[in-house]
């Protein structure tokens, strides 16, 4: 059962990274001088992992995947650091929304478990969290605030689009 649930958590990996390597990398759009709508789709890993994994694991999970990305984007850890950040204030959000009655032992926090309204608000806190933190280190100055902030809305928009059609499609019950 439990080597089961690994392998879906594994896949669920591979296809994240390959749809964001092979699909959303190659767009980018956007209106009049404004071409900085990036889809990230790849932190939906983050979002459906167990909840009691260890953040140790979360983290080390992040980084790697991140990895994987930042090799093929060339960008010198920009995804890591910010799905690590992403896996750090997990369990933040994880306690902030935690229902009265708790969370399952086993469960992840997905649609299935915890229901589409619960799952849109932990979804959206991290992924806005997600893409603020992204866009920061890759500008990596306040003096484009106006433009972080331009970029992290309109690509969280995007972003959380495609995240929900893909959690919602796939709907992870594991």
């Amino acid at each position: 059962m439990m080597n089961e649930r690994v392998r879906k958590y594994i896949g669920w990996g591979v296809v994240l990274a390959l749809v964001q390597i092979l699909v959303f990398r190659e767009v980018n759009f956007g209106w009049g001088d404004f071409y900085h709508v990036h889809i990230l789709v790849y932190p939906a890993l983050i979002l459906v992992l167990p909840i009691k994994i260890p953040r140790t694991y979360l983290m080390i999970i992040g980084f790697f995947l991140g990895l994987i990305l930042d090799l093929f984007y060339l960008s010198p850890g920009i995804h890591s650091s910010a799905l690590v950040f992403m896996a750090f204030i997990r369990t933040l959000v994880l306690n902030l929304l935690e229902p009265r009655g708790g969370y399952k032992v086993n469960s992840s926090p997905t649609i299935y478990h915890l229901g589409m309204n619960w799952f849109l608000s932990y979804s959206a806190i991290m992924i806005f969290l997600h893409h603020l933190f992204y866009f920061s280190m890759e500008v990596f100055t306040f003096d484009e605030m106006l433009y972080i902030w331009l970029r992290t809305v309109f690509s969280f928009i995007f972003s959380m689009l495609f995240i929900l059609i893909f959690c919602v499609i796939f709907n992870p019950r594991y």
